[in-house]
C-alpha cells in the first residue's frame, strides 16, 4: 500500500480559560475544514500534571512542585501543506511555554 499523507490531526492541551481563543486561532489559521465546514474542532476534558523546573517560567503554577490542574484537550484536522502555519499561530495564542502539542498523520478511507 502507498500511502500519500495530506491531512494532520493535530492535539494540543490548554487550560479551560483559554480553549475557545486557541480553537479560533486554528479555525482563522484553516485548520478544522471538514467538507463545507470551517472550524471544526473537538474538546474534552483532562487533568494535566506537569513540574516546572528552576529555569521555567510557568503559566499556572510553581517552580519545583508538582502541579495538577485542569485542561482541554483540543483536537483539529489539518492540511498538511498549512501545518506549520497552523502549528506557528497555536503557538501565540497559545500561554504555556512549552505546549503538548501531538501531530498525528491521517489516512483518507479512499487510500484504505
Amino acid at each position: 500500500m502507498n500511502i500519500n499523507v495530506r491531512k494532520v490531526k493535530i492535539v494540543v492541551t490548554a487550560p479551560a480559560e483559554n480553549a475557545e481563543e486557541i480553537r479560533i486561532a486554528l479555525g482563522d489559521a484553516g485548520a478544522g475544514v471538514i467538507g463545507n465546514y470551517s472550524h471544526c474542532s473537538i474538546s474534552t476534558k483532562c487533568i494535566g500534571t506537569f513540574k516546572a523546573s528552576g529555569k521555567a517560567n510557568p503559566y499556572i503554577g510553581q517552580k519545583d512542585k508538582l502541579e495538577i490542574i485542569s485542561e482541554e484537550k483540543i483536537e483539529v484536522v489539518c492540511d498538511i501543506a498549512i501545518a506549520k502555519e497552523v502549528l506557528k499561530k497555536l503557538r501565540e495564542v497559545h500561554p504555556y511555554e512549552e505546549p503538548a502539542i501531538d501531530i498525528v498523520p491521517l489516512l483518507e478511507e479512499g487510500e484504505l
